[in-house]
């Protein structure tokens, strides 16, 4: 059985310092017009989600047939409170499998939700981040410690989660970006595809997420990276005078036997996001 091998991915940072914030007095306004209502929205849909699962987890156990659509309802409406547009091409796949996707932002986990009943793969530190961390918890995200002792029982819960019928969601960069380029895939959990046990069943959708900055903004407008603080971040998004799109690009699945090895369908996921990603940047 292929294990997941254990890396400690550092933070992508940029060459030139991120861009200064100036809210201003009506960018304040709109903090308190659109956080307000977001966090009820949020949290609301957070309490319901719990109330549900209470009923839902001794049903169905591992698996979550109600829950995801308040997921879903919440991370779409998101967008609409914040002012951005939300646009997505391609056909969401039907198969037994994973999606990958470039990494940008902390919103892309309310776009990569909006469309598809996903659950995140992330690092075990989220987990303890407040606010993310409860969310992340409460929608089945599934953490993975970088601890080597670990890497066989986290496979086997990793493929329990795939047996399941759950699309498993993360991202090969390993660290999220300005959003002006994608960085090579890395190809640790790409391994447990490999397993005999899901080899023959399983295919992996690779999905471009691209974002186009408010008009009159740098095109990193969106980006979160490095050392950057997620209230600040989070702040400057709420106060945008103009807000941008959020685009999410699906891509053919890509079943897993059709190749030999991890490596050669990291590189395929990446070459499929990697295209469709430049190719909207020169469309600008």
């Amino acid at each position: 059985m292929a294990e997941p091998e254990q890396v400690n991915t550092p933070s992508w940072h940029s060459d030139n310092a991120p861009d200064p914030i100036n809210l201003g007095f009506l960018g304040w306004i709109l903090v308190v017009l659109r956080g307000l209502p977001l966090a009820i929205l949020v949290f609301g849909g957070l309490i319901v989600l719990l109330a549900v699962r209470l009923i839902e987890q001794p049903l169905y156990g591992v698996r979550r047939p109600i829950t995801p659509f308040i997921t879903q309802f919440v991370c779409r409406n998101a967008f609409r409170i914040l002012g951005m547009k939300f646009r997505t091409s391609g056909t969401l796949m039907q198969q037994h499998g994973a999606v990958v996707a470039n990494h940008t932002s902390w919103l892309d986990i309310f776009a990569l939700n909006s469309r598809k009943r996903i659950y995140f793969v992330s690092k075990a530190e989220v987990a303890s981040w407040p606010g993310i961390g409860w969310l992340a918890r409460a929608t089945g995200t599934m953490f993975i410690e970088r601890n080597p002792k670990k890497a066989r029982e986290q496979t086997l819960m990793f493929q329990e989660r795939l047996k399941t019928g759950h699309k498993l969601l993360f991202f090969p960069e390993g660290t999220s970006t300005d959003g002006l380029q994608v960085l090579p895939f890395k190809t640790t959990l790409f391994a447990a595809f490999f397993a005999d046990e899901l080899r023959d069943f399983m295919s992996v959708q690779p999905v471009s997420v691209i974002y186009h900055a408010p008009k009159g903004q740098p095109d990193r407008f969106y980006g979160w990276w490095g050392d950057m603080d997620f209230g600040t971040h989070l702040l400057k998004t709420l106060g945008a005078r103009r807000q941008g799109v959020v685009e999410l690009i699906y891509h053919t699945p890509a079943k897993v036997s059709d190749f030999e090895n991890r490596k050669a369908l990291a590189a395929h996921c990446e070459q499929a996001v990697r295209h469709a990603h430049a190719l909207a940047r020169l469309e600008k």
